[in-house]
Order: C-alpha cells, then sequence, then structure tokens
C-alpha cells in the first residue's frame, strides 16, 4: 500500500482545522448567550396589567428591580413612578442589580438610568422602553 500523497494529507488537515474552529466558535457565541439571563421568548414588556407589590417596596428618589417580571421601577417623588422594562436593548439580557441610581447588564456591560431609561454605557445604544405603571390600592400595576 502506498503512502497517502501530501496534498491529500494537507487537506485532511485543514478540513479539520476548519471544524475545530467552528466548534471553537460557537463555545465562544454559547459563552456570550443571553439564554440564562433573559425571558427567551418573552416579550420586553408586558403585554397585559401585572400586579408588582406593594408600592411601599419602591423607595422615594430610589428604584426596584423586579428581575421575575423584566422590569425596573422608580419612585422620583412620593406617589410617582416610572417603570421600564429590565431587558438589556443590546442582546436582550435581564439586568441584575441596581447600584447607585444605574441598571446593570450582566451580559455584556451596558447601563441604563433607571429613573429615565436613557444609556450610559454601551454596548446597548437603545434606552429602555418604557412601560406604564400606576399605584392602585397601595400595589404596583406595571402594563
Amino acid at each position: 500500500m502506498s503512502a497517502p500523497s501530501p496534498a491529500a494529507r494537507r487537506t485532511v488537515l485543514k478540513g479539520a482545522a476548519a471544524i475545530v474552529g467552528a466548534a471553537g466558535a460557537g463555545a465562544a457565541l454559547t459563552a456570550c448567550s443571553t439564554e440564562t439571563n433573559s425571558g427567551a421568548g418573552s416579550p420586553a414588556v408586558p403585554t397585559a396589567p401585572v400586579e408588582l407589590g406593594a408600592a411601599a417596596d419602591v423607595p422615594v428618589g430610589g428604584a426596584k428591580l423586579y428581575r421575575e417580571r423584566k422590569l425596573v421601577v422608580s419612585c422620583p417623588a412620593e406617589g410617582q413612578y416610572k417603570a421600564f422594562s429590565a431587558q438589556c436593548t443590546h442582546a436582550g439580557c435581564v439586568l441584575d442589580k441596581i447600584v447607585e441610581g444605574q441598571g446593570n447588564c450582566p451580559c455584556h456591560g451596558s447601563r441604563f438610568d433607571v429613573a429615565t431609561g436613557k444609556v450610559l454605557r454601551g454596548p446597548a445604544t437603545d434606552p429602555l422602553p418604557a412601560v406604564p405603571v400606576r399605584a392602585e390600592g397601595g400595589k404596583l400595576i406595571a402594563g
């Protein structure tokens, strides 16, 4: 039996390198996935009214993150509330915390002003969508 020609061996090695490269790219994309940090398949804003809990849970001059509902609510003054989607407009991850009035996206580091929805740091370029919110019987209702 004859030894494989150098050209055939080179072709096999190039093909193997391409497969390894594709697998590596897939792993990189998985690492950047928003699946575990977003409400995959659910809308960024409620499609029907949602009760969030006691209005008193949102401090005057502060904000509260309702991560399971993908909402952030701020209270600029007594009895006044503003709500925004807590789903990052860059890749769909849900904000994970509020620090000094900034909502943090854990996936790529975008920051948002939780009182206005405005982007403070990218990669996101679009603000968080506003969501109607009201206090009713001491409870917050969004949507």
